[in-house]
């Protein structure tokens, strides 16, 4: 109630902040707080419904991925569409809230693009045309970043961003939420980029493996009997093949310096 006060203009982030460590603390938060916060986000008072989705965003960003879980339920994302719809609350809810609801649903779909039902729900709501268009997200909206993330993360490992990128989220100030979104985005370009190079080493190690054992196979064979013509042509393709993977398996392992596990295979 404190958290999402209407009677308050600016957000009481103690409160906010307050709200999501009971929600990590209680075995029962992650499934408990989205109904008080839908309950709250359909209020006919606008401040209180902004404070809630605000509070939701917070959550998103702190509470880990039991949370995620229950916000991308149907069951959940149903009573944010409430909102919207003209069926439900459509009709008095203020254009602002409903401009949030739309935002925070959209914002998801990009951060969540694992999550199915929150692209079923989004699509669904450009279908019956409640949506028109793709809103356009403000630069100092707070965006989580998405999860589940990969272990050793950049948002676990680099201590000094996390550290900041936790300051500055807990900030009331625009240009700090600003600043938090800019640094999250650098660092999921980041993460990405990692997780790029570490696709491209899988696969092509991969690759190297199937093509040596296919010619281990051949070159067996050719020790017993003549190779077939197509046989020599596979042989000859595959050999192709590995020397130009070969330097491309040294730059990968010259990138991986830091990963002995990934450098032993």
């Amino acid at each position: 109630d404190k958290a999402t006060d209407p009677s308050i203009p600016e957000e009481n982030w103690e409160c906010i902040q307050r709200f999501c460590d009971q929600v990590n603390a209680d075995i029962e938060g992650p499934s408990l707080a989205p109904r008080l916060l839908a309950h709250k986000i359909q209020s006919p008072q606008e401040m209180e419904a902004l404070h809630a989705l605000t509070v939701l965003e917070t959550c998103v960003n702190n509470c880990g991925e039991r949370f995620h879980n229950e916000m991308a339920k149907f069951r959940f994302l149903n009573e944010l569409i409430k909102v919207l719809s003209p069926k439900y609350y459509g009709t008095w809810s203020s254009e602002k809230v409903k401009s949030r609801v739309t935002e925070v649903i959209f914002s998801w779909t990009v951060w969540f693009p694992q999550e199915v039902k929150i692209r079923d729900a989004y699509q669904m709501l450009k279908k019956q045309g409640i949506v028109k268009e793709d809103p356009k997200l403000p630069e100092d909206k707070i965006l989580p970043p998405p999860s589940p993330r990969p272990q050793n993360s950049i948002f676990d490992t680099d201590e000094e961003k996390s550290k900041l990128l936790a300051r500055l989220l807990k900030s009331n100030h625009s240009e700090d939420l600003q600043a938090a979104n800019r640094l999250i985005k650098s660092m999921i370009k980041e993460e990405q980029e990692k997780s790029a190079k570490v696709s491209r080493r899988v696969n092509t190690i991969s690759e190297v493996s199937e093509n040596v054992k296919r010619m281990d196979e051949l070159l067996e064979n050719y020790k017993r009997q003549e190779l077939s013509k197509s046989d020599q042509e596979t042989l000859q393709t595959l050999f192709q093949r590995c020397e130009k993977l070969r330097p491309l398996l040294f730059r990968l392992a010259s990138e991986t310096v830091d990963d002995d596990e990934a450098l032993g295979k």
